[in-house]
């Protein structure tokens, strides 16, 4: 199994390491644009393989993807990423040319991958990599539903003073600060609804603090987070890898799925070796799926920007 990531940036390099300790890969390609990043990455990290463990096989390369050719799984994280007061959608007029020339670079290397779309914004880097690509749209994923259930989850957690592992929880809609949709009524501890343990001020502080989790820690570190969006795709990549078919909520495009089509928006999807093996279709109720059109009407107004 090879996997590429694009850009050896924080993000790139984590989901480098992440993936490698995991030890399902046999090899790790890293491709960045900056002279010996990548490679420089690639050695640190092969420098802590008898320290953590691993036999993955991690290499780096300054912008030759020839090296990542026959790649079965790629992830673009590359573009710039979010600054202090930063909206995700503010990032498009630079990110979309990024976006677009790497994803072709992969696919004419590697025609059959599946591709995990990180870079922002996430859910119209999503779609426009549908647009510009001739691959199968059940190999195209963007990673944001993951990270934001992550994060909703560990809110919920630090609310009840328990283990994350005690919580199941999902965010859909759009990734973005006010696109996401936190489902705090299907949320469980263990079976048990969380709407029965908490109040609705403890919930609704909870659904506040999940949607605008990436804009606190961007404001705390001076840039974008790279820990869990690492975990979150390497959790993605090792159920597509492996096949586990585990459920995720992930950027897909619709084709009437929840009444939506034409959109690439946070939707509960199975992994596997195809990609994504089927979408979910969770019984929301009428306030939910109001939100997720509103989220939706964000993400069309952002993908409009492609034209510009």
């Amino acid at each position: 199994m090879k996997i590429t990531i694009v850009g050896a940036g924080a993000v790139g390099a984590s989901c480098a390491e992440y993936i490698a300790i995991k030890n399902f890969a046999s090899e790790v390609v890293l491709i960045d644009i900056k002279e010996n990043y990548a490679e420089g990455k690639a050695m640190d990290l092969m420098q802590t393989s008898s320290l953590n463990g691993f036999n993955t096989k991690i290499i780096g390369s300054t912008n030759d993807y020839k090296k990542s050719k026959g790649s079965d799984i790629a992830v673009i994280t590359s573009g710039i990423p979010r600054k202090p007061g930063m909206t995700r959608e503010e990032l498009i007029g630079i990110n979309a040319g990024i976006v677009e020339s790497v994803a072709k670079e992969l696919v004419l290397y590697s025609p059959n991958l599946i591709l995990i779309v990180v870079s922002n914004p996430m859910d119209t880097m999503t779609y426009l990599c549908n647009q510009v690509l001739n691959i199968p749209k059940q190999k195209i994923i963007g990673m944001g539903g993951a990270l934001d259930s992550a994060r909703f989850k560990y809110r919920i957690a630090e609310v009840l003073q328990c283990p994350s592992s005690d919580i199941q929880g999902m965010v859909i809609g759009g990734h973005s600060d006010v696109g996401m949709l936190p489902l705090t009524r299907l949320a469980t501890r263990n079976s048990i609804r969380i709407t029965e343990l908490l109040s609705k001020n403890q919930l609704d502080k909870i659904l506040e603090s999940t949607k605008i989790g990436g804009a606190t820690l961007t404001s705390m570190l001076g840039t974008s987070a790279w820990y869990a969006p690492g975990a979150a795709v390497s959790a993605l990549v090792h159920s597509i890898a492996c096949n586990q078919k585990k459920l995720f909520p992930c950027s897909v495009l619709l084709s009437g799925e929840y009444g939506l089509d034409d959109i690439c928006i946070g939707v509960p999807v199975i992994l596997g070796h195809n990609g994504v093996e089927k979408i979910v279709d969770v019984d929301l109720n009428q306030e939910e799926k109001d939100k997720l059109r509103i989220s939706a009407q964000g993400v069309i107004k952002t993908n409009k920007l492609l034209q510009n």
